[in-house]
């Protein structure tokens, strides 16, 4: 199949041309629901007259219908495109991509949508779709799903729905909240999940970020140290990765802790582990859920994020070298290979974070 596309691509460069424009159209419309003409024509950057001609191919073959509200996609055109997803990688040249992630950071797979997350509120969308249906091919029946909080998670939430992988799932905060905005809270995507798959679901009703003290006496409470316990046995770990400066902010942390990231070379920021570019593990803060340890036991990582801005903590993160998939776009996963080569050639201050075989060096992380 590469070697016939390959081949089209030079033989036809138009083609291929026309095939994407009709695959991204299609792929917007999905999206949207229902979508105007002029709206589209805005989001695709394209001139109403040349998508004109494209709707009028694309409503005689019966992929799309009108509406006095706008475009919608038939069943049939619904079908194509999940018929097309597996040559989707090859049409937006993501294949390549995608092996040269998998391989240099020692993934079971990697998958990338087209185009950033930082740029388009639809790229985050499909973001949350692939994940989606990244969960659906690695769980079974009566798992324990732990998933994180953020705007990607509740992307990925959107898109779940029954299936025979997820049947009587229960699904479970991977930590407490951070008191920001309901929708994004762990315990509120969790719910979601459930409902949205038949699963059930419990909660952690505690803050996320504690003290030593104030997190020593949770502990001691049954109910809490029960869900816990139930969190830390998860066979599937879905989470987010934050930038390291942007998370502390959100956890409301004073100048003092900022400065201790920032001289610590601190990128990322996952489970309340603050990790460098060599993946080490340059801060903590006590958390109720999930630690390091629990994460290396689990069975399958799945990291969802993307945009170029976090291109940077997402290389941190798999560099540490507990993931197994992550889904990522296309602009976030560039930046994560120029990251890889530069730890590979060895920075400024000698430290190589990336092992003999080209691996990045897993962290012996002590509990």
């Amino acid at each position: 199949m590469n070697k016939i596309i390959d081949i089209q691509s030079r033989l036809l460069p138009d083609l291929m041309r026309v095939l994407k424009t009709r695959h991204a159209i299609l792929r917007h419309i999905r999206h949207s629901g229902v979508i105007g003409r002029r709206a589209l024509a805005a989001s695709l950057q394209m001139t109403e007259r040349v998508l004109r001609g494209e709707l009028d191919f694309l409503k005689g073959q019966g992929f799309l219908e009108a509406e006095q509200a706008g475009m919608r996609l038939t069943e049939a055109g619904l079908r194509l495109l999940d018929e097309m997803e597996p040559l989707a990688a090859e049409l937006f040249g993501l294949h390549d991509l995608q092996e040269n992630l998998r391989r240099t950071f020692g993934l079971r797979e990697v998958v990338i949508v087209p185009g950033d997350a930082d740029q388009s509120a639809f790229v985050k969308n499909e973001l949350g779709r692939a994940g989606a249906a990244v969960i659906r091919k690695y769980a079974s029946p009566n798992d324990v799903v732990a998933v994180a909080g953020g705007s990607t998670m509740a992307q990925v939430a959107e898109y779940l729905s029954p299936s025979a992988s997820l049947k009587d799932c229960l699904f479970v905060p991977a930590r407490g909240g951070l008191g920001e905005t309901v929708e994004l809270q762990a315990n509120t995507i969790a719910s979601m999940m459930a409902k949205r798959t038949g699963g059930e679901y419990r909660l952690l009703h505690v803050p996320d970020h504690l003290g030593e003290e104030a997190y020593q006496s949770l502990m001691q409470d049954a109910s809490i140290r029960e869900i816990v316990e139930v969190i830390r046995r998860a066979r599937m770990v879905v989470h987010g990765i934050g930038d390291a400066a942007v998370m502390a902010k959100r956890r409301k942390a004073g100048e003092p802790f900022l400065r201790t990231l920032a001289e610590r070379g601190a990128l990322a920021e996952a489970f309340g582990y603050y990790f460098n570019a060599e993946g080490d593990i340059v801060l903590h803060i006590p958390t109720v859920g999930l630690r390091i340890e629990d994460i290396r036991r689990t069975e399958i990582v799945i990291a969802v994020a993307g945009g170029m801005s976090k291109g940077k903590a997402i290389a941190a993160v798999l560099a540490f070298g507990h993931e197994d998939v992550l889904v990522t776009d296309e602009a976030a996963a560039r930046t994560i290979l120029e990251a890889a080569e530069r730890l590979r050639s060895g920075p400024e201050n000698g430290i190589d974070g990336i092992d003999e075989t080209g691996k990045p060096k897993r962290l012996d992380w002590e509990s």
